[in-house]
């Protein structure tokens, strides 16, 4: 290109002219279109997270029912479907199946979603009646959330366990089992080596068995009792349970006797409640005030009286396996004044305000009587008592155990090891007791038993030391 002429002003052609800002204008359209892409892309792939799925197991083996726990578990937008299914050999059973609304997939805070908890069973008789020997598996199955771009991602658990439903074996070896309502006897027996734990079903009392001492690697023992309160005998059962809940129960009582009980009314005073209430108020800061005289006797003598009876349970589990008796239990010289097990029926201004069971027996004699222990034995409980008062547990091993109430003086303490007459205490009338005396309780793993039988070395001989022989060690000295 020449350069113009001296004196010319060069004209050049660039092409058309811009407007001034259009350049500004499609930048920022740009960014848009950027930023639009980029936030529909996020939304697009916002598809949940792969659920974390857990599958607990509590037991070694499929029983006959074993229940097992699954939690799935995906916090940002939470699982959409859950399939929880059973697995043998070919067959197939779906244990739970569920679908779930996820969290929209624009919403971009908020808590967590909650894990997802089930307590699931596989039960033979109901949802499993194909479970058979062999092994089985338990299989979780959970998806997460999709969009319409991206299939939601998935997560497969399982576990896979043998199955055991063949129940221990379980043959009794003693004869001559004759148990009465209300009383206790002694049965030996021998288990298969699966079993776990075996013994005495009586309705809802379980006595344990325990390896009977110098016998064989499979022989038990057990010393049961038949209910006050259970009079079909027919709930009456040896049992032997392995790990997995498998049982075998069996009959094995030879001959059981009936008892009626006596029925027995107790009036009820504001004298003696204005007596006996407070004081036990006092001694239980526990004991919630019911705003009347008359509601918190009503609450002492049902209530409470139903906390002591649970606690005596609770120190009965902590029994020694062992023996420390070898001879009858030792009865308190004095007149009886309630036996075991009335039927009481309390009566206030002509009206019935409670109704409870006596279960021990009321012995009195002179004021402040000393009280022999029953036998030898570990105190498990020397305290102010609920109902009892001031009161006295001695621990005769293997789940046997006396009980004195009422006591005016405590003359033991906890850990003491006791021998049969010694003086534990003296009588009083703390708890609720009217007069002076002595409430003594037998008892069978917290059950209260009639004392009459472990008072009569003969029954003791013949129902009890005849089965156990050397085990016991009884010495009959009647």
């Amino acid at each position: 290109m020449q350069a113009p002429p001296e004196g010319r002003r060069a004209v050049y052609d660039l092409g058309p002219r811009k407007k001034r800002g259009s350049g500004m204008l499609k930048g920022i359209g740009a960014l848009i279109v950027l930023g639009g892409l980029a936030v529909g892309a996020v939304f697009t792939m916002r598809a949940g997270d792969a659920p974390k799925v857990g599958v607990e197991v509590g037991l070694p083996a499929f029983g006959p029912k074993t229940p097992f726990t699954v939690t799935v578990e995906e916090p940002k937008r939470g699982p959409i479907a859950i399939r929880v299914v059973l697995k043998q050999e070919g067959t197939q059973v779906t244990l739970l199946e569920e679908t779930f609304t996820a969290r929209p997939w624009h919403q971009l805070w908020g808590e967590p979603v909650a894990a997802k908890s089930y307590e699931l069973t596989v039960d033979k008789k109901t949802n499993a009646p194909d479970l058979r020997v062999g092994e089985a598996t338990i299989e979780v199955w959970a998806k997460g959330a999709q969009t319409w771009a991206v299939a939601g991602p998935e997560t497969t658990e399982s576990v896979t366990l043998p199955v055991r439903l063949v129940p221990p074996s379980l043959e009794v070896s003693s004869s001559h089992i004759y148990p009465t309502q209300g009383g206790c006897e002694a049965v030996v027996y021998e288990v298969g080596e699966t079993a776990v734990e075996s013994g005495v079903q009586a309705g809802e009392w379980f006595f344990p068995g325990y390896p009977l001492p110098s016998g064989r690697d499979n022989e038990r023992f057990v010393l049961f009792a038949v209910p006050y309160d259970l009079g079909d005998v027919q709930e009456v059962k040896l049992v032997a349970r392995d790990d997995v809940g498998n049982e075998m129960a069996i009959d094995f009582i030879d001959r059981f006797t009936p008892k009626p009980f006596k029925e027995d009314t107790i009036n009820v005073s504001d004298r003696f409640m204005g007596i006996v209430v407070p004081k036990i108020m006092g001694k239980t800061p526990s004991f919630k005030d019911r705003g009347s005289l008359l509601d918190n006797y009503v609450a002492i003598n049902s209530e409470m009286r139903k906390d002591n009876a649970a606690r005596l349970v609770e120190l009965s589990k902590a029994s020694e396996p062992k023996f420390y008796w070898k001879r009858s239990f030792d009865q308190m010289q004095a007149q009886v004044f309630s036996s075991f097990a009335d039927r009481r029926t309390y009566m206030y201004e002509g009206k019935a305000i409670d109704k409870q069971d006596h279960l021990g027996f009321d012995l009195a004699s002179t004021k402040k009587a000393p009280i022999p222990a029953a036998n030898d034995g570990k105190v498990v409980l020397a305290e102010y008592f609920g109902i009892y008062g001031n009161a006295v547990v001695i621990d005769h091993g293997y789940g046997l155990s006396s009980l004195y109430g009422h006591l005016s003086s405590i003359d033991v303490k906890v850990g003491d090891m006791v021998t049969r007459s010694q003086t534990i205490g003296h009588t009083g009338a703390t708890g609720l007791a009217l007069g002076d005396h002595l409430h003594f309780t037998m008892m069978l793993a917290g059950l209260p038993v009639t004392p009459l039988e472990w008072w009569d070395a003969h029954w003791i001989h013949d129902r009890i030391a005849l089965k156990l022989g050397d085990a016991l060690g009884f010495v009959d000295d009647e």
